[in-house]
């Protein structure tokens, strides 16, 4: 079955940033809300390993027996999982909800190599090797050379950015994204600290028939 009653899919996946974990604040959000409004939806949000060629390793692991492109999929990811989300709505012919999502990694990251701590529990380290940078510059050119961003749609991807973004410039994620239905917020930040009074938006994106939004 594609979608459950009311038109929630039948599976999310929700990919998180760098530094940031399943208990992300977004990441709570949307789970406790599915649980209320969408119970039997799954939802699946992991862990995701530092290393990207991991991370994307995994996510098509966790996903392998799901569905394609049958409506029923959505990927959310938030900054860096933004940028795996790209890929992996691109592997699973799903429809996408991207929040500031991180368009240069390779770039972006190159500055914050080393140990990291993670922002839910400053006592978790996370080791952001070198090498990784390599790994992200591969799926950069993936995305390039599969037309990925091109392909998105106003009806199989959202994309929620903050003109107030304090780590990624705005600007950047709107004209990577432009394919995608894009809905620009003055102000706001990175984590996007007042998510929930967007929920309703971004609800109504997700609960569009599949015939009608999926790619």
């Amino acid at each position: 079955m594609n979608t459950i009653p009311n038109g929630w899919p039948a599976r999310v996946l929700y990919l998180h940033g760098f530094r940031s974990s399943p208990l992300s604040a977004k990441a709570r959000f949307v789970r406790e809300r599915l649980a209320q409004d969408a119970p039997a939806t799954q939802w699946l949000c992991p862990q995701l390993p530092a290393s990207p060629a991991a991370a994307m390793a995994l996510i098509l692991e966790l996903t392998a027996c799901w569905p394609r492109g049958d409506g029923g999929t959505l990927v959310m990811g938030s900054s860096l999982g933004g940028f795996y989300a790209v890929q992996a709505a691109h592997a699973l012919q799903a429809r996408a909800v991207l929040l500031n999502p991180a368009v240069s990694p390779e770039r972006d990251l190159a500055r914050h190599l080393g140990l990291q701590t993670q922002w839910h529990d400053p006592a978790q380290r996370l080791d952001f090797r070198p090498e990784f940078l390599p790994e992200l510059q591969a799926q950069q050119a993936a995305i390039a050379r599969e037309g990925m961003r091109e392909r998105l749609s106003p009806t199989s991807a959202f994309a929620l950015i903050t003109q107030g973004d304090e780590v990624l410039d705005w600007r950047e994620m709107h004209s990577a994204h432009a394919s995608a239905r894009c809905h620009v917020l003055p102000g706001g930040d990175h984590a996007i600290s007042d998510f929930a009074q967007h929920w309703p938006l971004i609800a109504a994106f997700i609960r569009q028939p599949p015939e009608t939004s999926a790619q």
